[in-house]
């Protein structure tokens, strides 16, 4: 039996920069807060808890005055910079660059009149962030039932959370544009991030899709590891399980079952934008150790 690693799978670019980040600052001082979880993965914030980085919420940030507080790559609305400084709270930004640049785009469309159309989860940390940006005024959608909220007699423009899917999106976009009279798709071509798109959803989390139906039909059996909590894990491993039904969740190595290896030549391991490339190794070194030689014995 063999077991392989989805190479495409693992952290995304600014998940990689926000842990860097907060592993930067532990390096020069063991006490940091981040407001909340700083990913989707209760593994990794074990192993930076270990560290000394403590996971807080909004109504803690009372008790943190001159302490020092990360914003994770999920962003922030604008009252959550105008609070720290108030309470004088030291900022460390590592809001995803292309969530920032989002929410800048966002600002610039609200300030010039525009209705805005989010395409998301209402209660995401991204889209919370996303629609502070406009005075809590923007209008969430997640499907195309919901777009009955938007006024048709604005300009609008129709911009979406990062990690959302591309084929709802342009069902919206295309439904808005038989109703609303004025309607812009918010998008960004920005050369110092690299981040090139005519929407907002981030290439590398939707480009996942095509990559990951691929691995799994060419495995007998999938591991998919991410955190339960994990909006893009819940998202993908639904794709997986779709292309190969021999796909099981785990959160961690006590949750493999080894009647899932019955009869396995291939085992493939993937995972969440959120999930750890350690996580997927020490996943694989347990399959290999403690269901490989069960099967040769049996």
């Amino acid at each position: 039996m063999t077991v392989t690693i989805d190479k495409f799978s693992g952290f995304c670019w600014g998940v990689v920069r926000t842990i860097d980040i907060a592993e930067q600052e532990l390096t020069e001082s063991n006490e940091l807060y981040s407001l909340g979880d700083i990913i989707h993965n209760p593994m990794e914030i074990k192993r930076l808890g270990e560290q000394g980085l403590k996971t807080v919420k909004h109504q803690d940030l009372e008790s943190l005055k001159g302490k020092t507080v990360l914003i994770r790559a999920h962003g922030e609305p604008p009252s959550t910079y105008k609070k720290a400084e108030e309470l004088g709270i030291t900022i460390i930004d590592a809001t995803c660059p292309v969530v920032t640049k989002v929410q800048e785009r966002i600002r610039k469309f609200y300030l010039d009149g525009y209705q805005i159309v989010v395409f998301g989860k209402k209660d995401h940390a991204e889209v919370i962030g996303l629609v502070g940006q406009t005075n809590g005024e923007a209008v969430v959608v997640k499907s195309v039932e919901e777009i009955d909220n938007v006024k048709l007699d604005r300009k609008t423009v129709l911009f979406s959370q990062t990690t959302m899917d591309k084929p709802t999106f342009y069902k919206i976009k295309e439904e808005l544009s038989k109703r609303v009279k004025e309607l812009v798709v918010g998008s960004i071509e920005d050369e110092a991030i690299g981040f090139h798109a005519k929407d907002t959803i981030c290439g590398q989390v939707s480009g996942r899709d095509k990559k990951i139906r691929e691995f799994a039909k060419a495995n007998d059996v999938v591991i998919f590891v991410a955190g339960r909590h994990s909006s893009n894990g819940k998202v993908l491993y639904e794709i997986t399980k779709e292309a190969n039904p021999r796909t099981y969740f785990i959160e961690d190595i006590p949750e493999l079952q080894p009647e899932w290896f019955d009869g396995v030549d291939t085992v493939g391991i993937t995972g969440a934008t959120s999930t750890p490339q350690w996580l997927m190794m020490n996943v694989k070194h347990a399959i290999e150790e403690k269901f490989v030689p069960q099967l040769a014995q049996g």
